[in-house]
């Protein structure tokens, strides 16, 4: 099949959007199609459509539905589709939603929050990642004084990046913890907090926005990742923390239940530095619970693999299909 697929990321970007149009480009060329990555639709001609972000794509989502009103439509949900533009700006959302023949959602628990009549269009797709094969070895020189946690993601209010940094203030003063992030600043507000954390918390380092080499390695050389965003649509973030063998200490929010699933040992609430914390401690101070943690999302690892990935895809196109000969 000929596909386009639409992103509001551009080229170039390091966006989680870019990364997951060029993903699905890879496997589905690999799977024998042939796949056209844009920005902006004119109308052009295709054998379906695929739309990351429902409200961000909504333009183009209307555009191809005039235009095309009997071929397959799939829109990918994002943390930000399900958490908050569909209560703030519900027309464009739920339009796109409701258009759309199959929608992608990231995480388990997508179908208890999305309007109940959608689920029969939804299909769960987890991200993939790369195995421990493509990491680099610790660099066991930079690491045995410390014990570090990194955060990984563009620095913005949805994924409250600095949680972590918050919660390193508040352990004991014998604490090898550091907190490294990596990621771009949102905004200039944003880049001024990172920089006043990093002058006032000697427990934290922000490293800017880093390629995946170095970001592969800031991985190796780390004891575990801190996840603490308010809302997720299903992190990448933490498939390859899974895939990798990294331990996670998780927002308790639906997008990483939905990944790492209920009985996960590393939750925290929300915006809860003091139990963020407490996690951060045991895990410094008991091996064995930082153990059980690996083992939890090592037992986990499978589920993000990319042929599983790609078989989800096509799951999704042919639900799409099908939805559309049979006059949705």
């Amino acid at each position: 099949m000929h596909l386009i697929m639409i992103t509001p990321a551009q080229p170039g970007s390091k966006a989680g959007n870019r990364a997951t149009a060029e993903r699905w480009e890879t496997l589905l060329e690999s799977a024998g199609h042939s796949v056209d990555v844009v920005t902006e639709y004119h109308g052009e001609p295709c054998d379906a459509f695929i739309a990351l972000h429902a409200w961000r794509s909504v333009d183009a989502i209307r555009h191809f539905r005039e235009i095309w009103p009997k071929k397959p439509l799939i829109v990918a949900l994002t943390g930000t589709d399900i958490y908050y533009h569909q209560h703030e700006y519900p027309e464009d959302t739920r339009y796109s939603m409701g258009a759309a023949d199959a929608l992608i959602g990231l995480h388990d628990l997508v179908a208890h929050d999305i309007p109940a009549g959608l689920a029969s269009k939804l299909v769960t797709l987890y991200q993939s990642a790369e195995g421990p094969e493509a990491f680099p070895a610790r660099q066991a020189d930079l690491t045995k004084e410390s014990f570090g946690a990194c955060v990984i993601g563009h620095l913005r209010d949805e994924k409250d990046s600095l949680r972590a940094a918050y919660a390193a203030r508040l352990l004991p003063k014998d604490s090898k913890v550091q907190v490294f992030c990596a990621g771009k600043a949102h905004n200039d507000a944003w880049h001024n907090k990172a920089e006043r954390e990093m002058a006032e918390n000697p427990r934290f380092q922000w490293l800017g926005e880093l390629d995946k080499t170095r970001t592969r390695q800031l991985m190796a050389n780390s004891q575990l990742m801190v996840i603490s965003s308010v809302m997720e649509g299903g992190a990448n973030v933490v498939s390859e923390a899974c895939r990798a063998g990294l331990p996670v200490l998780a927002s308790d929010i639906p997008g990483n239940v939905g990944l790492l699933g209920r009985d996960y040992a590393g939750y925290f609430p929300v915006g809860d530095e003091q139990a963020l914390a407490g996690l951060l401690q045991h895990a410094e101070t008991e091996p064995a619970f930082l153990e059980s943690l690996k083992a939890q999302v090592g037992n986990l690892a499978e589920r993000f693999l990319p042929e599983k990935e790609q078989a989800s895809l096509e799951q999704a196109l042919r639900l799409a299909m099908q939805r559309c000969s049979q006059g949705r």
